[in-house]
């Protein structure tokens, strides 16, 4: 054990009233974890972690904590403030591989879980403790999600991934990879064999275009194709990227990695999306930020911006006449995603929004009877412990609906 998370437990204040917890996304009990640790009973305090978030270990990696607890800690008026990031990482590490799992008797009811993302993943580890049989679907290799194929190995380790593999294989939950439900399969083909429920948590996996000239020429992808499998492009030395949210950190980070010795992210505003944290970790490896491009179109040496004339407010009021064309061996467009629509396709009666998203009651229950839904395929995209905390209310929304079948 570091003296550093010592020290930073040591710093709790243990306010009455945590900004901490009511910043978490997932209300964590910040203060009680803390005191746990302190008396040295780490294994409770892991317990009330992942209790209330079974991707604590993940969460405590991942999240935007300088939005979340670390910068909402009262500490941060007078001193640095209380790392809980740390101590959650240092408790969940030591909780998981040891935890003993408890489940309650099983009730003979199949549950299916399509798409094993850390919404999939919440849900199926909350209904295998309540009894229930559990398989998740997954089109993927592995289960993960984003976890998996959106978030790049130096942020977060694929031996962790595995180590949630193995411990849900262990609770008794049955993965199905490589099955693509809305294919071969369809979710009435669920119901037919048995299942009693089925929750969809299949993210948000089909990139937006820009609706823009050049997007399939050869030297254009797509950040969520990259990040998926970085070893299947070539970007060469100079690389391109429209687009400046967290994920265009990622792909920024991953190609300065692999050996890029240029890499530029684009904008049309000053305004950066990704939080504060990976935009210097990218600025520090060397991608560079340049404000004030809109794209007009890509070519095959590269994209072609116009300039942004701004006022005295940084508002983009007008551009300038003459085009600047770049040079990149590659350009990668990273500007959101949205969800497959395969699903919607092949399930009568399943209704999405204008944006695909699917849409869902105050339960979680889409508009099929049985099929319940949550995470980034009914919000769009969004954080890791927004996920978990949608998924838990599509649990509970499952329960009650199974309990009074």
């Amino acid at each position: 054990m570091g003296l550093h998370i010592v020290n930073e437990a040591n710093k709790c204040l243990q306010c009455k009233k945590p900004l901490c917890s009511s910043h978490c996304p997932i209300t964590t009990s910040i203060p009680q974890v803390i005191s746990l640790f302190k008396e040295g009973k780490i294994m409770e305090a892991g317990e009330i972690l992942f209790e209330n978030n079974p991707l604590s270990l993940v969460c405590s990696i991942v999240c935007d904590h300088e939005a979340q607890c670390l910068g909402n800690c009262i500490m941060n008026r007078k001193n640095n403030p209380v790392r809980f990031c740390d101590i959650e990482k240092f408790i969940s590490d030591f909780y998981l591989d040891r935890m003993e799992f408890v489940k309650k008797p099983r009730k003979n009811v199949m549950v299916a879980v399509i798409g094993g993302g850390p919404a999939g993943m919440t849900v199926a580890i909350k209904m295998i403790k309540e009894g229930y049989d559990v398989t998740i679907f997954d089109e993927k290799n592995t289960i993960g999600g984003v976890l998996q194929y959106g978030i790049p190995d130096f942020r977060l380790p694929k031996s962790l991934m595995q180590r949630y593999y193995d411990k849900m294989e262990k609770m008794g939950i049955k993965i199905r990879n490589n099955t693509a439900v809305g294919g071969a399969l369809e979710i009435k083909d669920l119901f037919r064999d048995g299942y009693k429920a089925v929750f969809v948590g299949t993210g948000v996996w089909r990139a937006k275009t820009l609706g823009i000239a050049g997007e399939s020429m050869p030297n254009v992808h797509f950040s969520v194709d990259y990040l998926a499998n970085p070893d299947g492009h070539k970007l060469g030395d100079s690389v391109a990227i429209i687009g400046m949210g967290n994920a265009a950190m990622d792909v920024a980070r991953t190609a300065l990695r692999r050996g890029s010795r240029t890499v530029k992210l684009y904008a049309r505003s000053k305004r950066v999306a990704a939080n504060s944290v990976e935009v210097e970790a990218a600025k520090y490896e060397g991608a560079e930020f340049i404000f004030g491009k809109a794209i007009e179109a890509i070519t095959y040496d590269g994209p072609v911006f116009k300039t942004a004339i701004f006022d005295e407010e940084d508002n983009v009021i007008d551009y300038e006449k003459e085009l600047d064309y770049v040079d990149a061996d590659s350009t990668i467009i990273s500007v959101s995603n949205g969800p497959k629509n395969k699903l919607v396709l092949t399930t009568d009666g399943l209704r999405a929004s204008d944006k695909g998203l699917l849409i869902v009651d105050e339960n979680c229950m889409t508009t099929v009877e049985g099929v319940f839904a949550a995470g980034d395929v009914v919000h769009g995209s969004k954080t890791v412990v927004d996920a978990v905390a949608q998924a838990k209310v599509a649990v509970e929304g499952m329960l009650n609906y199974l309990e009074n079948l």
